[in-house]
This record gives C-alpha cells, sequence and structure tokens, in this order.
C-alpha cells in the first residue's frame, strides 16, 4: 500500500471499542499484516476530542493505518491531516459503519447510497495528505442496491490505493452470512489491492473467501476475538 510492503495477507478489521492500541499490539504479535485504529470521527478529532485522539495511537511496528469516519469533506481534510501530523502511515475511509447513530448522520454505509458525496470526501482525504489512502465499504445498503463495484471504480480513480469489502450489506449489519463472491465484482472493477471481510474465522474459511472473491487479502474482524 504505497510505499509499504506488508508481511502477509491476514489484517485486523477495525472495530469500534476493540481495536484499541493493546488490541493492534496483540494482534500484530500473533502475526497479523496489518492493524486499522478504531473507527475515529473526523469531526471530533478536528475539535479536539480526547478520546479521538487517544485512538490516534500507534501500536507496534506495523505500518499505522488510521480510520476516519464522517460525511462532510472539511473535517475529513482536518481529521487526515491531524492523523498526518500524529504519524498515521495510511488513512482509511469508512463507507462500512452499519450502526444507526452513524448512518443517522449520514455517514459510514449512508454514504453508498450517496456516491457523488462519497466521493467528495475520498478527493478532500487525497488532497489533504500525501499519504496512501484507503476505502472500507460494504456490498451495499441492501440487496437492491449492490453497488459495492460501482462505487469503486470512481474511488479508485480518486486516489484510493486498496479497498476492502465486508460482504454483506447494510441491511443485514452483521446478521445471517457473508457473501463473498459478489466482491469478485469490485476485484474485477478496479486496478487496485481489493480486501475480503466478513466472517472469516478459520483459515480454512480465509481460504475459502479468498478463492471465491479472487481478493488479495483477508480481513478479520470478530473472528479475531
Amino acid at each position: 500500500i504505497g510505499s509499504h510492503d506488508l508481511p502477509n495477507r491476514a489484517f485486523l478489521a477495525p472495530m469500534a471499542g476493540i481495536t484499541d492500541r493493546p488490541m493492534r499490539g496483540l494482534a500484530a504479535r500473533f502475526g497479523a499484516g496489518l492493524v486499522v485504529s478504531e473507527m475515529i470521527a473526523s469531526n471530533a478529532l478536528a475539535t479536539g476530542h480526547r478520546d479521538m485522539i487517544r485512538k490516534l495511537g500507534r501500536a507496534g511496528t506495523l505500518p499505522h493505518m488510521v480510520q476516519l469516519a464522517g460525511c462532510e469533506a472539511q473535517w475529513m481534510k482536518r481529521g487526515a491531516e491531524i492523523a498526518c501530523d500524529g504519524g498515521a502511515d495510511i488513512i482509511d475511509i469508512n463507507f462500512g459503519c452499519p450502526a444507526k447513530r452513524v448512518t443517522n448522520g449520514y455517514a459510514g454505509s449512508a454514504l453508498m447510497r450517496v456516491p457523488d458525496e462519497a466521493l467528495k470526501l475520498v478527493d478532500a482525504v487525497v488532497a489533504a495528505t500525501s499519504l496512501p489512502v484507503t476505502v472500507k465499504m460494504r456490498l451495499g445498503w441492501d440487496d437492491d442496491s449492490l453497488n459495492a463495484a460501482d462505487l469503486a471504480r470512481p474511488v479508485a480513480t480518486a486516489g484510493a490505493q486498496m479497498i476492502t469489502v465486508h460482504a454483506r450489506t447494510r441491511q443485514q449489519f452483521y446478521k445471517g452470512a457473508a457473501r463473498w463472491e459478489p466482491v469478485r465484482a469490485v476485484v474485477e472493477a478496479v486496478d487496485v489491492p481489493v480486501v475480503v471481510n466478513g466472517d472469516i474465522t478459520s483459515p480454512a474459511r480465509a481460504r475459502e473467501a479468498l478463492q471465491l472473491s479472487g481478493a488479495a487479502a483477508v480481513m478479520l474482524g470478530r473472528g479475531a476475538q
């Protein structure tokens, strides 16, 4: 990702309230090739919220990947600048969180319903920093709008250097089974690495997810716990 060579293809997903610095350090100790901070609200970070600043802390020697969430370009730009100054190596943009408190604010997976607004955030973050920028999304809002591939194309064109897809829709939240095969459409749509996420709970399931999706790597969320 950018100038960073990762040691393997098994990554730790960003999880609010879980992937704090100790958890990321443990994951790295047990072999994770990449770990991601908890989701950080860009507007709260920009206004000096202590908890958001705390979440910027680096864990171990892996590239420090910070995930930002928001719905306004000005706050995402400022959040990216602060993360860069705080030692981030990679900035990830959240288009995937299904939580109502996030989507009601038109952030997270709600952005998949307004692709033009989502692209404004990518443009703002890419313009704000020279760090590599990545995006994490879902298959779509619901089964009637599986638009991950359609969104991934302009996201990659705008400068995203990796795309992670949680293989569920927003309306599934974390219920039902992740569907890895539809992620292949994203892989075929872009020239950047695609990571498959969702229900990766064993080496066998990781191999199956990679085979069905064609993705370059897997990202472990709840399975890592």
